[in-house]
């Protein structure tokens, strides 16, 4: 089992500082807020993610508070390192309608298997796409070598959580490119 406290204060920029040449598709579409205003107006989360013992499914549950659920527009799982922006491996709008289920309690539970993150990988495309759908697994080869192998599987997911390379990101109209709030993922203690 893996547990995130999600916040502000783990995006690694402003929304302002968005690069220039980003798809529109990634640009806020609304006013945004600075990570302080977040925070004063209680932007923050809980999570959880608990692997079945033959790796099979994981199940996801997040709780958060202070963000306006009708401006949630992503909501994801991603790899990478705290402060970095990496690839999605789970897009939660694969496995349900993000923003009613976090309408019924303000809790996101969904259940996860090789064909939610399988759709994940596939969903991206072209160039974009290659970037930011799907996380390899492995070492990354040289230019001679055959192309990096992306994780498809719940039990690739769980590997890379024990490496502590997973992080929760929910993004909003008008935090879309950084996210509003982010919690990197760690196994709980017991």
């Amino acid at each position: 089992m893996f547990e995130s406290y999600l916040s502000p204060h783990q995006e690694p920029d402003e929304e302002e500082n968005t690069p220039p040449p980003t798809p529109a598709t990634f640009k806020s579409s609304t006013p945004s807020k600075t990570r302080a205003q977040r925070e004063a107006d209680h932007h923050r989360g809980h999570g959880v993610v608990r692997f079945s013992k033959d790796l099979s499914r994981a199940y996801v549950d997040v709780k958060i508070e202070g963000v306006d659920v009708d401006t949630i527009n992503m909501f994801h799982i991603h790899c990478g390192k705290p402060g970095v922006l990496g690839p999605i491996l789970v897009d939660f709008a694969q496995a349900t309608n993000i923003q009613e289920n976090f309408k019924k309690d303000g809790v996101l539970s969904v259940e996860i298997t090789n064909e939610h993150i399988t759709k994940t990988v596939q969903h991206g495309h072209g160039v974009v796409g290659a970037f930011t759908a799907g996380c390899i697994i492995g070492p990354v080869p040289g230019p001679e070598a055959p192309r990096p192998s992306k994780v498809s599987t719940v039990a690739g997911m769980a590997q890379i959580a024990l490496e502590r390379e997973l992080y929760f990101n929910l993004h909003t109209t008008g935090q879309t490119f950084y996210g509003d709030i982010r919690g990197q993922l760690h196994p709980t203690e017991p």
